[in-house]
Parts: structure tokens; C-alpha cells; sequence
């Protein structure tokens, strides 16, 4: 599976960004996504999670209500919509593959997209 994250951007706090993660080979479908992000130095944090018929969602408490992940089994792709944008959100997003319902853990995962660079700056 290959998966290819664009989207990212610099921005202002407050604003808005998608994200977007296409994945090809393998059967979309039956898997389920995730997105993290990963500053300078720091470990991968989990983001957020949805499973293969996105019934299942979870956020990281620090992006609940601001951000919201979807898919379109039909497109491949996987999508991170980012509002309300802070500083603190700046990081290098990715998106990664994993064969569970639901994972927050990065083990869980075993394929991660090129990451996407998002920087929310006035």
C-alpha cells in the first residue's frame, strides 16, 4: 500500500486546511486510517482514527472539535479537515494504514504516508 498525503500549507490561526491522503494498492476498504503529526524532535501523536465504514471515529482530545476525519471508499482517500486552526497545531501530518478497527497507537500501523507540512503562523 502507498499512500500519498497532500494538503498542507501555511496558514493563520484561526483558519481552515484539509488534509488529504490517497491510497493506492491493497483494498481500501478494509482498512482502517489514521492521521498523526510529528514536530521537530518530538515522537508521532495520534490525531485521529476512523475505520473502514466510518462508524467508528476518535480524536486526540487536543483537536476534538475542531478537526474532523473522513473517508471515500470510493476516492481511496482519506481527509482531515482542520478548522480553527493554532500554533500549536504546526507539525508534519501523516497518514498511515492500519489492518485493526481503530488504532491510536503508531505500532498499530504499518503504512505511513510522505507527511504533509502544515504551519499556522500569523
Amino acid at each position: 500500500v502507498q499512500l500519498q498525503a497532500s494538503g498542507g500549507g501555511l496558514v493563520q490561526p484561526g483558519a481552515s486546511l484539509r488534509l488529504s491522503c490517497t491510497a493506492t494498492g491493497g483494498t481500501f476498504s478494509s482498512y482502517g486510517m489514521g492521521w498523526f503529526r510529528q514536530g521537530p524532535g518530538k515522537e508521532r501523536e495520534f490525531v485521529a482514527a476512523i475505520n473502514r465504514s466510518s462508524r467508528l471515529i476518535r480524536y486526540a482530545d487536543s483537536v476534538k472539535g475542531r478537526f474532523v476525519i473522513s473517508r471515500d471508499n470510493a476516492k481511496n482517500t482519506v481527509y482531515l479537515q482542520m478548522n480553527d486552526l493554532k500554533s500549536e497545531d504546526t507539525d508534519v501530518y501523516y497518514c498511515g494504514v492500519t489492518r485493526i478497527e481503530l488504532g491510536v497507537a503508531t505500532r498499530a500501523y504499518e503504512y505511513w504516508g510522505q507527511g504533509t507540512l502544515v504551519t499556522v503562523s500569523s
